[in-house]
This record gives structure tokens, sequence and C-alpha cells, in this order.
């Protein structure tokens, strides 16, 4: 991966954090983190993985939020980058704590 791509990342992650914190006006999308964004090589795809705190019914709810806002993110977005061409986001629920938590575990239970 290049340093281009990754500087780019991060300042898609900074921005679109701003963007949900200031600009959008749906409340529910107010207490998500994002906490990775991952570009395609051609930047034409960027994968944003976000985290809420909450049950399976709010995760699921916090998804359906983000397909509706997610054009109004993406316009917010072309207005702060200086890039030819804005990405298509894709927004998708973060598992890796879940996953190290399960890990864990199983080592755990190893140990006995």
């Amino acid at each position: 991966m290049s340093y281009k791509q990754e500087r780019l990342e991060r300042t898609i992650e900074r921005e679109i954090s701003n963007i949900i914190q200031t600009e959008v006006k749906d409340e529910r999308l107010k207490y998500v983190t994002i906490t990775k964004v991952a570009l395609t090589n051609d930047y034409s795809y960027a994968t944003i993985y976000y985290r809420v705190i909450g049950n399976e019914e709010q995760k699921q709810a916090t998804a359906k939020n983000f397909v509706e806002a997610k054009g109004f993110i993406r316009s917010a977005l072309s207005k702060r980058l200086d890039i030819r061409k804005t990405p298509e986001l894709r927004f998708k629920y973060d598992e890796s704590l879940e996953h190290g938590e399960r890990i864990e575990e199983i080592l755990k239970n190893l140990k006995k």
C-alpha cells in the first residue's frame, strides 16, 4: 500500500467522523465511532468500518441509518476533499473487537 493511499484513508476517516458529529442531523448516528477506512487501489470504493455500543438490534438499525445517510455523507465529503472523484462509500460494522475477545476466550480455555 502506498503512502498516498494511507494518508488519504486517514483523511477520509477524520473527515467522515467530523461530518457525522457536526453535519448529520440523525441523532442515532452521533454515537458511532469510525475505526478504519480501506480504499481500493483505484480509489473508487472506500469501506468505512465503524463501531457502535449496543445490542444486535441497535447495530442493524445503525447499518440501515448509514444506508439512508450515505449520499449526504459522500456529498459533504466531496466538498472537503481535494481529489478528482470521491469514492463510493460502503459502511461495514467492525467486528475485530468481538473476534479478539473470542480468540482470548479460546486461549484462556486452552490453559485450563
